[in-house]
């Protein structure tokens, strides 16, 4: 990681966690297996083996959605992101779901050792969370959705306009949640979960 001096604690902090979400989103996808174990190599980030995509594509969607998301992380606007695992037919199977809070008056300098050392620890609860997920089938898709607290006024980079508003289907009722890791280290709180549909959900 690159510190750069000239950064503010928010700014710091955000660069941090777009860099662990991008590592931590690609991490969920090799869980899942939904692609053959050829298509990620692996590297160390945060002194521990992680993985990341072989095929540009692959990689290039994960790391520009993610970086588009720096500018709304700056400035608070971003409450959860979300990486969702859809059935054939569209319909939203399982949602892994990071909640984020960056304090907007935090004014002392960020400890990075500190929020790595915190943020390490996902990546070592991930694969324990495994057999609470469900068994993805044929023809699935996956997409990766923000939740913002409110929508900027306006467009001020070309990676803020990487982000459009989405038509994907949500469930009618609240979902079951299953708690997978959380982290507070001053400026930043993270929280991950799974949600699953509700047993009440109706049936597509």
């Amino acid at each position: 990681m690159e510190r750069k001096d000239n950064q503010s604690p928010q700014d710091e902090t955000a660069r941090i966690l777009v860099e662990f979400l991008e590592v931590a989103i690609t991490s969920i996808v090799v869980l899942k297996g939904i692609y053959p174990p050829g298509a990620f190599e692996r590297r160390k980030y945060m002194n521990l083996v992680v993985h990341t995509a072989r095929h540009p594509e692959l990689r290039d969607y994960i790391h520009s959605a993610v970086s588009g998301l720096l500018p709304f992380i700056k400035k608070g606007l971003v409450e959860r992101v979300a990486v969702i695992f859809f059935d054939s037919d569209n319909n939203p199977m399982e949602r892994f779901m990071f909640k984020l809070a960056v304090d907007q008056s935090c004014g002392s300098n960020v400890k990075e050792a500190d929020l790595e050392f915190s943020l390490r620890s996902f990546f070592i609860k991930l694969p324990v969370i495994e057999s609470a997920t469900k068994v993805l089938p044929q023809n699935c898709r996956w997409e990766i959705t923000a939740y913002f607290r409110s929508l900027p006024q306006e467009i001020s980079s070309k990676n803020e306009g990487l982000w459009l508003p989405t038509d994907t289907k949500q469930w009618q009722q609240p979902p079951l949640i299953t708690p997978i890791k959380s982290m507070s280290s001053q400026p930043l709180s993270v929280q991950l979960y799974l949600e699953h549909p509700s047993v009440y959900e109706p049936k597509p």
